[in-house]
């Protein structure tokens, strides 16, 4: 009987919660019933059944943290992928159909790909899928699954990828009895991998200038007083920094790029990043050809991704594929800051809170002025200094003249 086994449904999973099942042992089950709620680094996602049968066995019961690979039920369809094919007879075969791999996510399945390791090497499809990405010959792979059949948790990485749990420096043990141990979330550790990564491996530089948001405040307050007047959304000053930073990276296409190993990879259009607080962490939605859209525009679309981010009830298209990333603390007073990199991303803004502080005007007068520091981290394998200098200066005059942004 073929297994269900735990389907990476995102590019940084490795492991997944069973949030909920929405079938129970005995059920018969068809190619693509939803079979439970699973709850990844990023989002709570479906996942959808691969083959027809009945659900013989719940192995992992709710609530149970499994990793990519492993086995969560057992489903009878009819056939064993692990006996050897029938003789022929004198009725024609049906036609094949994948290799019984679990399930897989609503984006599209994957499909059985030529094994590096030869034809007789049995392997699920995704076990092959992940293979061939890695370049990892599944020859001289040992399978956990039936019958040592290969499973996705069974292909190595290509590389060693560094952890965020094999730090030698890091505290293991509590130092009082008052101190308490919390393991790390999903969603934690893809962070700390990640951002470890960042820091370690893209020689980072920063940037920071200062914005007269006088402007700015005034506009705002013009339009949202409007807004009230007629019963529509107000914006808020990140909106106005969203777009001006989208505009401003589709004019200077250095900062929309990533590094590639050989080659840089400059963007056609900016799929701009949000970094967005939820309860164990953070994540970065994505707003698409955002330079191409209005204020009212990019302000709904922030505040949709923003609710359903902190849900978990994000697509994982809706947080892949970013090309700059925006990071603002100015609603939590923080007048400055510099973000890490979100990668492969060569460029990411933080945006710090609008102060009132006393500034000199044209006049060599001492005034009352509101102020906002823009802070700029970027991967010096792609963008240099001036470059950036230069996108700074554009999303300057933007966010000072703010009027220009409404057409």
């Amino acid at each position: 009987m073929p297994d269900i086994t735990m389907p990476k449904l995102s590019d940084t999973m490795n492991e997944g919660t069973l949030v909920k099942w929405l079938k129970k042992a005995g059920d018969k089950i068809e190619v693509g019933d939803i079979l439970a709620e699973v709850e990844t680094d990023k989002a709570t996602m479906e996942m959808e059944a691969f083959d027809d049968g009945v659900l013989v066995e719940i192995i992992v019961p709710e609530g149970g943290v499994v990793k990519v690979g492993e086995r969560l039920a057992v489903v009878d369809g009819g056939s064993s992928p692990e006996k050897p094919a029938a003789a022929p007879a004198a009725k024609p075969a049906p036609s094949p159909k994948p290799a019984p791999t679990s399930a897989t996510p609503l984006t599209p399945k994957p499909r059985a790909a030529a094994n590096p390791g030869g034809p007789r090497t049995k392997a699920s499809p995704l076990a092959k899928k992940i293979a061939l990405e890695r370049g990892v010959d599944l020859a001289g792979v040992s399978g956990s699954g039936p019958g040592g059949r290969i499973v996705a948790a069974d292909v190595p990485e290509k590389t060693a990828r560094p952890s965020a749990a094999a730090s030698s420096w890091q505290t293991t043990a509590p130092t009082s009895a008052a101190d308490k141990r919390v393991p790390l979330s999903g969603m934690r550790r893809t962070i700390a991998e990640r951002l470890l990564a960042s820091k370690t491996q893209i020689p980072h530089f920063y940037l920071s200038l200062e914005i007269d948001a006088a402007p700015l405040v005034a506009l705002r307050k013009d339009i949202n007083a409007a807004a009230e007047a007629q019963g529509t959304p107000k914006v808020t000053v990140n909106d106005f920094v969203l777009l001006a930073t989208a505009r401003a990276a589709a004019l200077h296409q250095k900062i929309n790029s990533s590094f590639a190993g050989d080659s840089v990879v400059e963007y056609a259009t900016v799929n701009l990043s949000v970094a967005i607080a939820v309860e164990d962490g953070l994540i970065t939605p994505v707003i698409r050809d955002a330079q191409n859209l209005t204020l009212r525009e990019i302000s709904s679309a922030v505040k949709d991704l923003a609710v359903r981010a902190r849900a978990k009830k994000l697509k994982p298209e809706e947080y892949q594929g970013g090309t700059v990333t925006v990071s603002n603390l100015g609603a939590f007073g923080v007048e400055s800051f510099y973000a890490i990199i979100n990668p492969p991303q060569a460029a990411i803004l933080a945006v710090g809170a609008i102060v009132k502080k006393p500034v000199v005007n044209a006049q060599d007068q001492v005034v009352a002025g509101q102020r906002m520091v823009l802070g700029l981290s970027g991967d010096h394998r792609v963008v240099d200094g001036a470059a950036s200098a230069e996108f700074l200066a554009s999303l300057k005059k933007s966010l000072e003249t703010p009027a220009t942004l409404l057409f």
